[in-house]
């Protein structure tokens, strides 16, 4: 008898601690009044990559292209930059070399999903600079991934077309770059 009042004094006390246990794994639903997100929308960028010359003024040529630039992401979306970007010195000639200069207006579409890549597509319009040419409207299109290493940062890997339009010879270019964007 003494074994048995034993036996049922620890089960009831290995239910209750059981019972305990489990109420401990509950976690109510407790609705938050402040919803935060990562970042403000504003965000800085920079890219560096390779850029190739196609023009009409004399040889094509490729060289280094650098930029950097402030936008807002509006939502999952839609993301809007100012961008400053600048390459060459691109050889045209024997001993004749030019430079380019872009500020450009952008706007891109986002395929936002569930995984950590957001391809993109994007066209901008400003304003362009190239060496001993007269400057004149610049567009662009890109078109790429970013890939979100946290939620404040982005990796950006894309391809860019620019044409500088002016009086003389049309200044066009094909660049690759990788850039970050951190967002604030």
């Amino acid at each position: 008898m003494k074994i048995l009042k034993q036996g049922i004094l620890a089960g009831v006390l290995l239910f209750g601690a059981g019972a305990g246990a489990q109420a401990a794994d509950i976690t109510p639903d407790v609705p938050s009044e402040i919803e935060t997100t990562a970042s403000s929308g504003v965000y800085l960028r920079g890219d560096a990559g390779w850029s190739f010359l196609e023009w009409n003024g004399g040889d094509d040529d490729n060289n280094f292209v650098v930029g950097g630039g402030v936008g807002y992401q509006f939502n999952d979306y839609l993301r809007s930059d100012i961008t400053l970007d600048m390459s060459g010195d691109y050889s045209i000639a024997p001993g004749a070399e030019i430079s380019t200069t872009t500020v450009l207006g952008n706007v891109y579409f986002e395929w936002a999903n569930d995984s950590a890549f957001t391809p993109y597509v994007g066209l901008g319009a400003g304003y362009g600079w190239v060496d001993s040419n007269p400057d004149g409207l610049a567009l662009g299109v890109s078109a790429g991934v970013a890939l979100g290493v946290t939620e404040n940062l982005d990796v950006d890997l894309g391809y860019r077309f620019r044409d500088i339009m002016t009086d003389g010879p049309d200044v066009m270019e094909h660049q690759t770059t990788l850039g970050m964007r951190f967002k604030f």
